[in-house]
């Protein structure tokens, strides 16, 4: 079965939408007809993009500010959500910390797994009722190529991406044949746009432009990855690099090495 089509009833929720990949997910839905939920911390950049969404593509925008490594803000959100007709879920919001785990911000590492683990399955368990029961919906996981692999010096944010990438992959076998699609976004490094000399970070800095992805171009993949019902989509060469070496080169091998660079990230910042 295909996705739901375009419905003035039915809503396609984003999380993460004020930045990069989410926003990107959001725009090429409502292009394509999609009215949406926006969630996101930074509610007034969200009432911005709403704002250009309703205009240019004639669809209904809501926008929930929301902090969803605060489990009471998504307790409210899933009680929402599990209420109205929700035809695409685009679990997107992450974030990731970079050293040894030991010298990291113990409440920011905690803050890491309730968003990046607990909020996506709270999320998913909300909406994924209702779509078994109409037959019909998607669900797209924004993982990681990170998450294939133990890696040093990104520990808490590789352990829940393995989370998002196993669960994914589990549930789209679970709800297989019943009308709900499930993908798996596992990228590697994704941008809007090249930043300036000044703007640049460590990781700007570090990884050549050529293994760069473009938010854009990874909203346009998933979806049109998620409308086929793939299991999982892994754009440009630094990921597939990394799936590869996650799936088939011995961990006691692969994680020193990537470990090492990692560390050079968490220097930078």
């Amino acid at each position: 079965m295909a996705l739901p089509a375009p419905n003035p009833s039915a809503r396609a929720v984003v999380t993460g939408a004020s930045s990069g990949i989410g926003m990107a997910l959001a725009c090429v839905l409502a292009d394509r007809g999609h009215s949406l939920i926006l969630v996101a911390r930074r509610g007034q950049i969200l009432d911005s993009l709403a704002a250009e969404l309703r205009q240019r593509c004639r669809v209904q925008v809501e926008v929930r500010a929301a902090d969803l490594s605060d489990p009471e803000g998504t307790r409210r959100l899933c009680d929402e959500l599990a209420g109205r007709e929700i035809s695409i879920l685009c679990n997107n919001a992450g974030i990731a910390t970079f050293g040894p785990v030991a010298e990291l911000d113990p409440d920011y590492e905690r803050a890491q797994v309730l968003l990046n683990v607990n909020a996506v399955h709270d999320l998913t368990l909300a909406v994924l009722p209702q779509m078994v029961e109409r037959r019909a919906g998607g669900i797209l996981m924004v993982g990681s190529a990170a998450g294939n692999m133990p890696i040093p010096n990104n520990a808490t944010y590789a352990a829940t991406k393995a989370f998002v990438n196993t669960f994914s992959e589990s549930l789209r076998g679970e709800v297989s044949g019943q009308g709900v699609h499930v993908t798996l976004l596992a990228p590697g490094p994704v941008r809007t746009q090249t930043p300036s000399a000044e703007e640049a970070s460590i990781v700007d800095k570090m990884v050549p432009d050529f293994l760069w992805h473009s938010s854009q171009r990874v909203a346009e993949m998933s979806l049109d990855a998620l409308s086929r019902n793939k299991m999982r989509v892994v754009p440009g060469t630094l990921s597939k690099a990394m799936s590869i070496a996650g799936g088939y080169t011995p961990r006691a091998i692969v994680a020193p090495i990537v470990g090492t660079f990692y560390a050079k990230l968490g220097e930078g910042e």
